[in-house]
């Protein structure tokens, strides 16, 4: 089984659709493995956001992303992160189709629900990022 990291994102948190997104990862059948609160930090974003910390529109994506605490977590699951990006649809949640979290929950670009791992090599450094060894079980 593979595992991945999940952020929901302070829109999600806001509009208290948490245990929604929470049940839709459940009923797929998935795990929580891991999960905290966390108010993101600045240079936690700076390091989770590196590829687009240069970009002139970083600085509205670091306001949003702490704007709020945000729930953190660490789903496992076989072949999670397809399956995880497949159930959110796509990034921009105006082109998410109905019955995916972002096109039910989400609203635009960066108001889009969730982040979840593209790949089965950053959910390793992202779950590293937010996570120590002991607080991701099984």
């Amino acid at each position: 089984m593979q595992k991945t990291l999940i952020i929901l994102k302070p829109d999600c948190l806001a509009q208290k659709h948490a245990g929604a997104v929470l049940d839709r990862f459940e009923k797929a059948g998935f795990e929580i493995a891991g999960a905290k609160m966390l108010q993101l930090t600045p240079a936690l974003l700076r390091a989770h956001y590196a590829h687009v910390a240069d970009k002139p529109f970083y600085p509205e994506i670091e306001a949003f992303m702490s704007s709020r605490p945000v729930l953190v977590l660490a789903l496992r699951g076989d072949n999670i992160v397809a399956r995880v990006r497949d159930l959110l649809g796509p990034t921009d949640s105006r082109k998410a189709a109905k019955g995916t979290i972002r096109g039910d929950f989400g609203t635009e670009m960066m108001k889009n629900v969730v982040h979840a791992s593209d790949s089965d090599a950053n959910a390793k450094i992202e779950l590293e990022r937010f996570f120590r060894p002991e607080e991701i079980f099984g």
